[in-house]
């Protein structure tokens, strides 16, 4: 298997994508492909002491680089050999099985929906990430791509994290529910009273395990649902309410337990359980974020990612490959287009 990893995109690229690719190759066995300035890449093997590239690693020279003050509608064709767009043509033409950058999410998406092309029948390519719950982890879908849906698009969502969350995280019969202002049918905009229709259709139908609404409030209780689906715009914000609680409550716990020699001491017998709580609520533990929709596997890492975060989203990656996700997509397509005509509730927006 033939991961490419964006070398340049990032806040601690290219050192920490070319070290995190590294340590996969190793641990996962991937072959890995670095796309980026080869100069750049070097001098980060060099200051490790990595005087040649192990088999199943190799470069792949890209002189621009996709910076996140770009428009991200058109820096991959303005930037024709940029470690992006070099590296998403690769994974088109040349037999790779995944593509991973730290880069601007919305170039991403952009190239990746352009130059890879979506899966033929879905309307809108969508950000799925993994998120933790009081059991395990769910995932919310869509997180940012499309600020601004039609029905049919959600539709599309709920069916491709059903099947991510059935084949990746391993959850048979997922939960799929709709994110809304309360559990019952009635609540919400038209669209989500729409959304909510045709998710029940398709329930009763056998086709998705559909729950019905689910409050933000109820996300992290037990079995609430294994997919939480909602538009971009609703969706980005639910995820950086998340992380942005997630880090108070560990900013927090840091604080009490500094407090006096007590809760210092109390610290010493739950540190091991706090790293558990510490790993379940970090964003590397997942280390990429899944667009689906895409033809061939894009994914997602957050722009700080360092180099345990890139071995996860390889590792993640990986998971995705050999599940096959994308193949239950094209075998279920037929149920998820919509044969009456579309009702439009604006222009697509990217709002990450």
């Amino acid at each position: 298997m033939n991961i490419i990893i964006d070398a340049m995109g990032g806040d601690l690229a290219p050192a920490e994508p070319v070290r995190g690719g590294l340590k996969a190759h190793e641990e996962l066995g991937c072959e890995i492909t670095f796309v980026g300035q080869e100069d750049a890449i070097r001098q980060v093997l060099e200051q490790d002491g990595v005087k040649e590239l192990p088999q199943g690693v190799s470069i792949v020279n890209a002189t621009q680089v996709v910076e996140i003050c770009d428009d991200p509608s058109t820096a991959w064709r303005k930037k024709k050999d940029s470690s992006l767009t070099v590296g998403l043509k690769l994974l088109r033409d040349d037999g790779a099985d995944a593509f991973i950058s730290a880069g601007s999410t919305g170039a991403l998406l952009s190239a990746g929906t352009l130059l890879v092309k979506r899966i033929p029948g879905i309307k809108r390519a969508a950000v799925a990430p993994v998120v933790p719950t009081s059991k395990d982890n769910a995932v919310l879908i869509d997180a940012g791509a499309n600020a601004e849906c039609t029905p049919e698009y959600m539709l599309q969502f709920a069916y491709m994290g059903s099947f991510y969350a059935e084949k990746v995280l391993g959850k048979p019969n997922p939960k799929v529910g709709l994110l809304n202002i309360g559990t019952e049918p009635s609540k919400g905009s038209e669209l989500y009273k729409e959304v909510h229709d045709l998710l029940q259709k398709a329930g009763d139908a056998g086709r998705i395990n559909f729950v019905g609404n689910v409050e933000p409030t109820n996300l992290a209780s037990p079995d609430a649902c294994d997919v939480l689906v909602a538009d971009g715009f609703v969706g980005n914000i639910m995820l950086k309410a998340m992380e942005g609680t997630a880090n108070f409550i560990v900013d927090a716990l840091k604080d009490l337990f500094k407090t006096n020699w007590k809760t210092k001491t109390s610290y010493l017998f739950l540190r091991g359980s706090m790293g558990g709580f510490r790993e379940r609520l970090d964003s590397r533990s997942t280390g990429g974020t899944a667009m689906l929709g895409i033809q061939k596997p894009v994914f997602k890492a957050h722009g700080n990612s360092d180099a345990y975060a890139f071995l996860n989203a390889v590792r993640q990656a990986k998971l995705f490959v050999e599940a096959d996700v994308n193949s239950a997509i094209v075998e279920n397509i037929d149920h998820m287009v919509l044969d009456t005509p579309k009702q439009t509730t604006g222009t697509e927006k990217q709002t990450t």
